[in-house]
């Protein structure tokens, strides 16, 4: 029966109401003997039940029972309770000595010994229903306490405080409000509302069912605050429900009212100082506890221990710790867990082995600290060590520690380890199952994630918001779709589409390329924060949208919604994507403005943006305002040198890392032979490309091998890239082959460029940019009917080449530009003013247009006309009308920039003596005085 059926029916139980315990009962009080010792008892046995005196052998009896709770001797309390039996007691005396039973038999753990005991008795006083009361609370089985209570309402027996104060107890495990609230009634009714026991129960009881205005309005209308447990009571209910300032005010005023603390006075109030903004307080307590003697009490130490490293005091946390006299296993596992906290896990190692060396056992919380440590550090031979300690120690079957086990060999890439631990779980709960989905999704297998998550749905185990979170990434990994749609539909039929799983939603669509669905989320969500809005930008950015991404910035400030630093993140690549100069800057300013400066992901994000933006001094600002450099700033300064073609300088900013010592790696290689690539610079290319496997160890990816080729592609050394092809099997990289085709068009290599087409085409099948490359080695050859034979494979499978684009930002305006675009508002002055400079540019710079780079099948008139409509030309041309000012003309253009519109820059920079500052998919191009700094080789 439950606890509120049981008082629903209480009526049914007496038509009376309860009755108050008198002073005419005469039942001897409990009272145990501290002194007792374990070893005297069998022995004296035999002779209490020779003794004449029966009445004295009845109370040495009683005593030694007490004892055995106690010392919780349940074999020699079973041996007593043997002897009263052969003693056929009858009366008081059997009501007394077996109500001390059932208290004994409750105070072991063997409540159904206590059962037994208490259903033979034929006479029960209210000691007895006490005494069992209070067994099945201690011994967890609230509901039998109520039932019991109820039992004692129905059949008159007398309620005092200590039933009331015990069954409230059982209504607090219970959290039933209803209940607790029948026993205040009931207390009132007795008169026993001013006494301090119930009083502390029913506050107890207030603050277990979260009604703590209930609690508060019993312990102020209280006439007598004398008793320190009403206080720490209250105090405690205050700390329970992080109302940690109301707690510190009611301990400041029972100090006041000259209430002596006591340990779990300090413990409750040092407990309300773990939240930063007390933390100054927790120092004054501490203060407090030095002046009153209780730095030498383990658990106010302990509580101290706790307060110091949540607030992100280590050293004071530490101090403590090795000044304590008696370190008990908190002590140890809080400053274990303190450490490991604070990233100081080889400290946190260390002193695990204190520990042990101390005497002190380590249990399942020191080895779930343990293993956390040993995850996060990757150290895979301490995590085993911590293992073989569990099974050694019988604590491996703590689903914590198993939990914990599976993540710390994930963590380590030790998958097969953590799914043999999983595997043998007997038990496992939505931690567990979070925890091995969430592993296989960060571990590069989402199918095998999403697998179990099937499984998790078969068996019908519980799903909550993080396991669900995992699943997501799964999908993002996945890049599905269909996934995520199926995902965000069991979200909302499970009731837990929340604000953070909507925002987690905009970020899977987003990855997996649906912003029509993200969008949609975003602008339905009712709940609108600075995470909101980084999750929209962050999807926008990922695909191409950047400025919309900018827009979403100014609606952020409309909204009064401050950016921090992941926003900014986003918003600088989207100032980037766009080669947005003016946005870059103006959020240069908010990052000043605000002192975001600081994070290393931002400074390295400046540089790269104002690289992106055209801007390349900017870029050597602010990486020589850095006082201290990471390796991503200098990898940054790296790449953005070579972005625009400063070879050079790229290899001298790479040789004084090494000469500070900051180890280089992938990445940082990969920027510097593209620096190489981009500059010709073929034999410094090679010699870093040796270095890396050689001095620093590092095996080159795909990548590095691609970049290589291209490098020696570029410099007409085909032969030589394409036998690095064939040695170092990189055949089923189709970067390699891109960039071999691309070398091979630039130098007319029929056979090798052949030979990579036929492998490009093989290996990525489904990429339209591939197919674009060998119709245009075809149509440079003149192979027509090759060329619509590759237009006619896209067609058949779908695939549409993405016409060139090219985009200038005038004011807080971007204007986009296609080929023979004729859609801009301001459409016949654009071709109005290009016609013109082209004219002056044909008569006065000898401008002819190259109609060889045309690669169709036209009229050499139809050519001459394409090549003037191209969509860089028409940017230029727009940036003469918008702006008179000799500042100069940035332009970005999504594809390369072919060798007419190259050769038509350069003249028109030196005919308008104005600069123009080209970003195409390659690199920039920076047009001065007719000559662009690539050295004409992109």
């Amino acid at each position: 029966m439950s606890a509120n059926a049981i008082f629903q029916n209480m009526s049914l139980f007496s038509s009376s109401p309860p009755t108050l315990a008198t002073n005419s009962q005469k039942v001897p009080t409990f009272k145990i003997s501290p002194n007792s010792q374990k070893p005297a008892i069998i022995p004296s046995l035999k002779q209490i039940c020779r003794q004449d005196n029966f009445k004295e052998s009845v109370f040495t009896l009683s005593n030694l029972i007490e004892t055995c709770a106690f010392e919780k001797a349940l074999l020699q309390g079973q041996q007593i309770h043997a002897h009263v039996l052969k003693f056929g007691l009858s009366g008081d005396d059997s009501v007394f000595l077996n109500t001390k039973i059932v208290f004994m038999y409750g105070k072991c753990g063997s409540i159904g010994d206590a059962q037994k005991v208490f259903d033979r008795m034929t006479e029960r006083t209210v000691f007895t229903w006490n005494a069992m009361i209070g067994a099945c609370v201690v011994n967890g089985v609230p509901i039998r306490a109520i039932e019991l209570y109820g039992d004692m309402r129905f059949l008159g027996v007398a309620l005092d405080a200590h039933t009331l104060s015990s069954t409230l107890k059982a209504t607090s495990q219970l959290e039933v409000l209803y209940c607790g609230s029948e026993i205040h009634g009931v207390a009132i009714r007795l008169g026993l509302i001013s006494n301090v026991f119930v009083v502390n129960s029913l506050v107890t009881m207030y603050t277990k069912c979260n009604d703590i205005g209930a609690a508060t309005l019993l312990f102020n209308g209280m006439s007598e605050k004398e008793d320190t447990v009403s206080w720490n009571s209250m105090i405690s209910a205050y700390t329970i429900n992080g109302m940690n300032q109301e707690a510190l005010n009611l301990f400041i005023e029972m100090l006041n009212a000259s209430v002596e603390p006591t340990t779990y006075t300090f413990v409750a109030a040092i407990q309300a100082c773990e939240e930063t903004s007390f933390g100054k307080f927790g120092i004054e307590i501490h203060a407090v506890v030095l002046k009153l003697g209780y730095s030498f009490d383990t658990y106010v130490v302990n509580a101290l221990l706790m307060m110091y490293i949540k607030n992100n005091r280590l050293d004071e946390a530490a101090k403590i710790f090795f000044h304590m006299q008696e370190k008990d296993n908190i002590s140890w596992n809080s400053m274990i867990s303190g450490y490991v906290q604070n990233g100081l896990y080889d400290e946190a190692i260390n002193l695990f082995h204190e520990m042990k060396n101390a005497g002190q056992k380590p249990d399942h919380v020191s080895l779930m600290s343990m293993l956390v440590a040993s995850g996060r550090q990757g150290n895979l031979l301490n995590g085993m060590e911590i293992h073989a300690f569990s099974l050694r120690n019988g604590l491996d079957s703590d689903l914590q520690v198993r939990n914990t086990l599976v993540d710390m060999y994930a963590k380590c890439g030790k998958l097969d380890y953590m799914d043999s631990v999983f595997g043998r779980m007997l038990h496992r709960d939505s931690v567990s199952w979070t925890t091995i989905i969430a592993a296989y999704a960060q571990n590069n297998f989402p199918w095998k994630a999403m697998q179990l998550f099937r499984e998790v749905q078969a068996e019908g185990s519980h799903v909550d918001a993080l396991m669900i979170g995992s699943v997501l990434l799964a999908c993002t990994e996945l890049r599905c779709n269909l996934l995520a749609k199926e995902i965000h539909c069991y979200v909302i039929k499970r009731g837990i589409y929340d604000p953070f799983m909507q925002k987690t939603l905009v970020s899977v669509y987003g990855d997996c390329g649906n912003v029509d669905y993200a969008n949609s989320i975003f602008r339905l969500s009712e709940v609108k924060d600075v995470v909101s809005f980084t999750s929209m930008m962050c999807s926008y950015v990922q695909n191409g949208l950047a400025n919309e991404a900018l827009g979403l910035m100014l609606c952020m400030n409309e909204m009064r919604i401050e950016a921090d630093f992941v926003a900014v993140l986003s918003m600088l690549t989207a100032a980037a994507d766009l080669s947005s100069l003016r946005k870059g800057k103006e959020i240069h300013g908010f990052l000043v403005r605000k002192g975001l400066l600081l994070q290393d992901s931002i400074r390295s994000s400046l540089i790269d943006m104002y690289a992106s933006c055209g801007t390349l001094e900017n870029s050597y600002k602010v990486f020589n305002y850095l006082k201290s450099k990471d390796p991503v700033c200098w990898t940054s300064m790296i790449n953005a040198c070579g972005l625009h073609g400063c070879g050079r300088k790229a290899i001298d900013i790479f040789t004084r890392m090494e000469k500070e010592n900051i180890l280089p790696d992938h990445i940082t290689f990969l920027a510097v032979l593209r620096a190489c690539s981009h500059a010709a610079l073929i034999e410094d290319g090679k010699r870093i490309f040796k270095l890396m496997q050689s001095k620093y160890t590092l095996e080159p990816w795909p990548e590095h091998y691609a970049c290589f080729v291209d490098l020696l592609g570029r410099a007409n050394h085909l032969e030589e890239a394409f036998q690095i092809v064939k040695t170092m099997n990189l055949e089923d990289i189709p970067a390699v082959w891109c960039a071999l085709l691309g070398a091979c068009q630039v130098y007319a290599n029929k056979e090798l460029g052949e030979i990579a087409a036929m492998k490009l085409l093989e290996l990525e099948p489904k990429n339209p940019g591939n197919y674009v490359l060998v119709s245009n080695v075809y149509a440079a050859t003149n192979r027509w009917d090759d060329v619509e034979e590759v237009r006619v494979t896209m067609k058949g499978k779908g695939l549409k080449k993405d016409p060139a684009c090219s985009w200038i930002q005038v004011g807080d305006r971007v204007h986009t530009f296609v080929a023979q675009d004729k859609s801009h508002p301001e459409c016949d002055k654009i071709y109005e003013k290009l016609a013109y400079l082209t004219e002056k540019l044909e008569k006065e710079a000898g401008y002819v247009a190259q109609t060889k780079y045309v690669l169709h099948k036209v009229e050499e008139k139809e050519k001459v006309k394409l090549l003037k409509g191209h969509s860089e030309r028409l940017a230029i041309a727009y940036s003469l009308l918008a702006s008179t000012d000799r500042n100069p003309i940035r332009i970005t253009k999504n594809l390369r920039i072919c060798s007419d519109c190259h050769t038509f820059s350069k003249l028109a920079s030196k005919y308008l003596e104005r600069e123009i500052i080209v970003r195409d998919a390659k690199r920039f191009h920076h047009f001065r005085d007719g000559i662009c700094s690539c050295g004409d080789f992109w």
